[in-house]
């Protein structure tokens, strides 16, 4: 299943950092929760399983060319387990923004429908920021603090950081933040450990530099795998 959605604006309102940086965006290792086709968005949330450990060890020399200065996850533990080999690759230490973490599936939270979810991100494409999943967010609540979780990555004064996120909260964010990046992605399957590569600010835009594990169905699957569903 893929989640798109059109261009959202709900204001930005970040503080000033003016500084370019590469940001890479990381969706997290597979779960069981992937497999089983479940929205685990709330935290703790589901552990990575064997494939996805295997994910999170690859990234150490899939992203061995990038100069990470930074590594940051949300305070699913998902995402902290994928950066963990490459905090201790890198002897980095990893920073939990609780911002970065999924869009809630509320009432649907552990169900396996995930058509009022997907809908209401559909809904926010469409211009009804206000929409929500019973129990969860709209997309103003969403954006205000995601955009302050990239802020204050920005604010960190670093020339490269990586953070580690979900799937359905990055391509929210992107569609909203990342020109181009619907027109490139379009409703294409985003893998687990695939990244979404912007260099800019929070306060002067963000311009799409490399997406990667995003399988248009039919096209090459070099690089690419469809083994995960793009949700959480």
């Amino acid at each position: 299943m893929a989640v798109t959605c059109g261009p959202l604006d709900s204001g930005g309102g970040t503080a000033s950092y003016a500084q370019i940086m590469r940001l890479i965006l990381v969706r997290h290792g597979q779960t069981s929760s992937n497999v089983e086709l479940l929205l685990d968005t709330a935290a703790p949330g589901a552990d990575l399983d064997n494939t996805g450990r295997q994910q999170a060890l690859s990234l150490v020399s899939r992203l061995e060319h990038e100069v990470i200065e930074a590594l940051y996850a949300s305070n699913l533990v998902r995402t902290q387990q994928t950066v963990a080999p490459l905090a201790q690759a890198r002897e980095l230490p990893v920073r939990v923004l609780h911002g970065l973490r999924e869009i809630p599936a509320g009432h649907a939270e552990m169900g396996n429908d995930a058509s009022d979810y997907v809908t209401t991100m559909m809904k926010w494409g469409e211009g009804d920021l206000t929409a929500r999943i019973p129990g969860g967010e709209n997309a103003i609540e969403f954006m205000q603090r995601y955009d302050e979780a990239i802020a204050e990555i920005a604010a960190g004064g670093h020339n490269t950081a990586l953070a580690v996120s979900h799937g359905a909260a990055l391509r929210v964010w992107a569609a909203a933040r990342v020109p181009g990046f619907l027109d490139t992605i379009g409703t294409a399957h985003f893998d687990n450990t695939g990244w979404i590569i912007a260099e800019g600010s929070p306060t002067d835009g963000w311009q799409l530099v490399e997406a990667v594990g995003f399988m248009h169905y039919g096209n090459d699957p070099t690089r690419l795998s469809i083994a995960a569903d793009p949700i959480n």
